[in-house]
């Protein structure tokens, strides 16, 4: 019987190394498995099979990085390394696309519907024109529909989409001055909560903590385990501690720098290392150290009634 033998990190590579990340328009992103008759690179042209039909991407990740987000590989296929007719076609429908975005916003304003037009998008090979917009409640747009296929002579479809979409859609740069995460790598909205900036300790001004779409910025879900394991580490804040013998109480939390200000009672401020605390134990009720009829005490058995305690001492 032949030995088991561990694989080489080059057959490792080799076999994650058949999956490549296309990024289509909108910041959308799909991994495909890659043909072996292809060898592709980052940044290459493909024509692709979608949910609408034919499209035409550009390749954003290979190898190890795109490996690593199998689990989200698609069953549809590549079709092909993108040709000189293929960027063409691709510039003219930027150009349709453009058109209809225009036509669009003319119907919109003529039938008086409250809805914003937010992108447009059309297939490779003109089969479907895809018309996204954002609206505070339910908009009827079916005399809509029948405008636009009257003019376009395709098929017509309107998706309502969120304020966090939208932003993804159109891209641009947040507060930290680098672009939105939605847009540059993240796939899919994680739930935010104003309890995580609580975590952070971080201002509850929604001005701060909220980004360019209006909700609450993405960013607040990396950091939270960090805050969360530091956070066991350091006293409450309103919480009572020693500080020299004497009982003090937190007012104020630095995770970074290991440092706890307590109030000292006495309208004083002091910063104090975390290892140098101590926490207040609080004396319990005289109840919880009673001891129940008929339980065992802390010595052995309770004495029937009428024994008397024997001295130990010498007879």
């Amino acid at each position: 019987m032949k030995p088991r033998t561990l694989a080489s990190p080059r057959s490792r590579r080799r076999g994650m190394a058949g999956y490549v990340e296309v990024e289509l328009k909108g910041s959308k992103r799909l991994l495909f498995r890659e043909s072996e008759d292809l060898a592709l690179r980052s940044g290459d042209w493909v024509v692709m099979e979608s949910d609408s039909g034919t499209e035409m991407g550009r390749v954003s990740l290979t190898g190890l990085l795109a490996g690593k987000k199998a689990s989200r590989c698609t069953k549809r296929r590549i079709l092909r390394r993108a040709t000189e007719e293929d960027l063409e076609r691709n510039q003219q429908k930027t150009v349709r696309e453009r058109d209809a975005f225009r036509a669009c916003e003319e119907r919109i304003a003529e039938r008086g519907l409250e809805m914003k037009l937010v992108d447009v998008e059309c297939n490779l090979d003109n089969g479907r024109l895809t018309f996204y917009f954002t609206a505070a409640q339910r908009v009827d747009f079916r005399a809509l529909v029948r405008d636009l296929a009257s003019i376009f002579r395709t098929r017509i479809e309107l998706r309502q989409i969120g304020v966090r979409d939208e932003a993804k859609r159109l891209s641009g740069l947040g507060s930290c001055g680098r672009k939105f995460c939605c847009t540059s790598f993240l796939s899919e909205f994680e739930p935010v909560t104003l309890k995580m900036a609580r975590e952070q300790h971080l201002s509850p001004n929604p001005t701060k903590i909220s980004g360019a779409c209006g909700r609450l910025m993405c960013c607040l879900v990396y950091e939270r385990e960090f805050y969360r394991e530091s956070a066991r580490k350091f006293p409450r804040v309103g919480s009572k501690v020693w500080v020299r013998g004497e009982e003090s109480v937190v007012t104020k939390v630095d995770l970074f720098s290991g440092v706890v200000e307590v109030d000292l009672g006495d309208g004083g401020v002091e910063e104090v290392r975390v290892d140098d605390l101590k926490p207040k134990k609080e004396r319990l009720p005289r109840r919880f150290f009673r001891r129940r009829p008929g339980r065992p005490g802390r010595r052995g058995q309770d004495r029937p009634e009428g024994e008397e305690k024997q001295d130990a001492g010498p007879e």
